[in-house]
């Protein structure tokens, strides 16, 4: 059986300050699999994979690692893989 899913990518501009809510509003929403954070230069900063199910202390290590960047007062982009159903 072929998987029906498909992958599309959502882009978010935010600062510093803004960056670890919106994370958490991202991976609250449950549909992404995937986070990458982009500093000012598009280059890459931080990537990581969401798994289904991951929840409550799992996330913790994200949030801290996220929370760092903050500090930094930069702007940064969020880049979101979501999966979405065909069917």
């Amino acid at each position: 059986m072929a998987d029906k899913r498909q992958s599309y990518h959502e882009t978010f501009k935010v600062s510093g300050d803004e960056i670890v809510a919106k994370i958490k509003e991202i991976i609250k929403e449950g549909n992404a699999r995937r986070i990458i954070i982009k500093n000012d230069k598009e280059e890459t900063i931080m990537e990581f994979p969401l798994t289904i199910g991951a929840i409550g202390v799992l996330l913790i290590p994200i949030y801290a690692a996220v929370g760092t960047l903050a500090a930094l007062a930069m702007d940064y982009t969020i880049v979101v893989e979501k999966r979405e159903s065909t069917e």
